[in-house]
């Protein structure tokens, strides 16, 4: 025969352990779902509790903080994943590599009619841009070097990497600039 206690007995002496637990670790949990997590903890305690052990109440107290110790740390690796991923997709659309348009970011098309070895193209071009911009130009699209590796190179931070990105391409854009340069005759 069973001596022990039913665990609906055991749940309502101890559920303010539960509770208590929650409240000194400062969990918010409008949901009950850490307290969910508590009463499992409980119950798992219950059924793998060893008299000869200790006593049960130190037991359900450790089993319970280090569940919702768990829990914490489970929620914060699964935070830490979606921010990564969303800092990845941000990346992908501000790389410099998109252009936006009715608010849907689009890879910019290859220009590919635009010959990379002729030297006169190139000279036309440095001769109006700034030295920044010209690295920029220089480093990104004809060597191929990310954002963070020319920052690195040139001892500066991505954000003014960035900013001279979109300076060129601004420029790079502008009809006048590329008149300026006789691209039509340069191709």
């Amino acid at each position: 025969m069973d001596n022990r206690i039913s665990f609906e007995d055991i749940y309502e002496q101890n559920k303010r352990r539960i509770h208590y637990q929650i409240h000194k670790m400062n969990i918010h949990d409008p949901h009950q779902e850490f307290f969910q997590e508590g009463l499992i903890a409980m119950w798992r305690a219950y059924e793998t509790y060893q008299p000869d052990k200790g006593p049960m109440a130190t037991y359900f107290n450790y089993t319970i903080r280090n569940r919702l110790i768990d829990r914490i740390n489970k929620e914060n690796h699964q935070r830490d994943i979606q921010r990564k991923a969303i800092q990845e997709d941000r990346t992908q659309l501000t790389d410099g590599n998109h252009q936006r348009q009715n608010g849907m970011a689009t890879p910019l098309p290859h220009e590919a009619h635009i010959p990379i070895d002729n030297p006169n193209l190139w000279n036309q071009i440095k001769s109006r841009l700034t030295d920044n911009q010209w690295k920029w130009l220089y480093h990104h699209v004809l060597e191929g070097m990310s954002y963070p590796e020319i920052a690195q190179a040139e001892n500066t931070t991505v954000e003014a990497v960035k900013s001279r990105g979109k300076q060129v391409k601004k420029k790079l854009r502008d009809s006048g600039f590329q008149k300026g340069i006789n691209l039509d005759e340069l191709l």
